[in-house]
């Protein structure tokens, strides 16, 4: 969906500038974001996420200021190319995908898969042959808001079983992918995979292999609630630990920031809806919740920065959503603090917001539509 171009709004311009709630983007933000990857991370290929956020408007821009795509579906496949991408610039990131998918991308010119076990080395063989191949290791999440530790992911014999048995079924047996989990917060995430990946490596060499590809995945944080350090301290840790598992032999290396790259550049504007005391609980309902854009407030993982267009003495106040569902509360276990003058209609915007809201918001659960965006 192309996003509304309009005259920037503050975030906190009174209410009824803007119908509420809304992700306002700034595109201009995440490609200097992006510049930022580049100069810390020099001699990897940037491959944005593109699930965090498919704004066309954005997906030009990152793709005129030199980033790559990582897609998980025909439908991204489609947004990157009519970005102006070439299918060499895509990395099929999904490890578990239909098989009519894998074709359709096989057919729009994809020739690199991600893969985590023998079957989808076989569908892959199957419907797309000739492809490389990279398979995903499993990792911790320790040290991520929000790790990706169960899903996906081989042991490092496993992903070395997987790798020659695509060599065997005439694929190219690329290298290795891993992701240490999303907001990740520690830059020595990288150390153990990375080291357990040149392993891999060695062994498939042995097994007269040519492995050539590291997916470091993701992982890069946003400004969200909580210390992160800064991006240059990541670029630092990759790169030692690279060094230090591979040596002079580096392999072509690609990255997958989603939040790090889009999350600063957007903000989502909401407005309270209704303010309720349940004995010794003030709970404030905001017109935007967990189906509304919020979806990675579930379990608290992420606490995004909250402001509001009033000022004056605040108390601890439970947020939730609109909608009727009991899941669709924000922040409870640790309530967040508001001005206790609060009232419907003012506003509360949650910074950090520009990944992970627009595609995650529902297309019209409980009748609320999904979240739209507006460019800055």
């Amino acid at each position: 969906m192309t996003a509304t171009a309009v005259s920037p709004q503050s975030p906190t311009s009174p209410a009824g500038a803007t119908a509420t709630p809304y992700l306002l983007l700034d595109v201009a933000a995440a490609v200097e974001r992006l510049h930022a990857f580049q100069r810390v991370l020099p001699e990897v290929a940037i491959h944005y996420a593109v699930k965090a956020n498919t704004a066309p408007e954005l997906l030009a821009a990152f793709h005129g200021a030199g980033a790559r795509f990582d897609v998980a579906s025909p439908a991204e496949v489609d947004l990157v190319l009519a970005a102006g991408a070439t299918p060499a610039e895509l990395l099929y990131s999904n490890p578990v995908k239909r098989a009519d998918h894998i074709a359709a991308a096989h057919a729009a010119g994809v020739r690199l898969f991600v893969v985590d076990s023998h079957g989808e080395v076989d569908k892959v063989a199957r419907v797309a042959p000739g492809s490389a191949v990279v398979c995903r290791l499993l990792t911790s999440g320790a040290g991520a808001d929000w790790p990706l530790s169960r899903k996906y992911g081989a042991l490092p014999g496993e992903a070395l079983d997987i790798l020659r048995h695509a060599g065997a079924r005439n694929l190219d047996p690329a290298g290795i992918s891993f992701h240490v989990g999303s907001q990740q917060r520690d830059p020595r995430a990288w150390d153990v995979p990375v080291a357990e990946a040149a392993a891999v490596f060695d062994d498939l060499r042995a097994h007269g292999f040519r492995p050539h590809l590291l997916d470091l995945g993701g992982g890069f944080p946003a400004d969200h609630g909580g210390a992160a350090p800064p991006l240059a301290d990541y670029g630092i840790g990759i790169r030692t630990a690279v060094e230090r598992a591979f040596g002079a032999d580096t392999p072509d290396l690609v990255v997958e920031p989603g939040r790090g790259l889009v999350g600063d550049a957007g903000v989502l504007v909401s407005s309270v809806i209704g303010i309720v005391d349940r004995g010794d609980q003030r709970w404030v309902f905001l017109d935007a919740g967990v189906f509304t854009g919020l979806v990675e407030t579930l379990d608290e993982a992420i606490r995004y920065r909250l402001t509001t267009t009033v000022d004056g003495p605040t108390g601890p106040c439970v947020l939730a959503g609109p909608t009727c569902d009991s899941a669709d509360v924000l922040y409870e276990k640790v309530p967040v603090r508001l001005p206790l003058g609060l009232a419907e209609g003012d506003r509360v915007t949650f910074h950090a917001a520009g990944a992970y809201t627009t595609c995650y918001s529902t297309v019209g659960f409980n009748g609320f539509a999904p979240l739209p965006t507006i460019l800055a």
